[in-house]
């Protein structure tokens, strides 16, 4: 009996020793699950900070200009660009003209 009793103390043994093993590589995957989450959610928190200064910025510029009077400005700012372009080329055909009829006047 007790040869008996020994190895069943040592089967015992063996199997809580296998669970402790067990629960060892569980936890130490529960640590590195954990750290992962750790960085997910420092990430997540700098995306949100960026997103908070985002819509801080959005309401500032709100209480500058619309966004009705924002495409307003850019429609204006585009067309004076046009005119720029347009009184360019009149002025450069006018000094043209100037030129062309200063040289014929030399001429007469």
């Amino acid at each position: 009996m007790t040869g008996d009793s020994g190895s069943s103390w040592e089967a015992y043994s063996k199997m809580v020793l296998k669970q402790l093993e067990n629960l060892d590589l569980s936890m130490n995957g529960l640590r590195q699950e954990i750290a992962e989450l750790k960085a997910e959610l420092a990430e997540i928190r700098g995306q949100q900070s960026n997103v908070q200064d985002l819509k801080d910025w959005k309401n500032k510029i709100d209480d500058v200009c619309s966004p009705p009077q924002l495409r307003a400005l850019k429609n204006e700012v585009e067309d004076l660009k046009l005119f720029k372009a347009k009184a360019m080329v009149v002025f450069a055909v006018v000094q043209f003209a100037m030129g062309v009829i200063l040289f014929a006047k030399a001429l007469l």
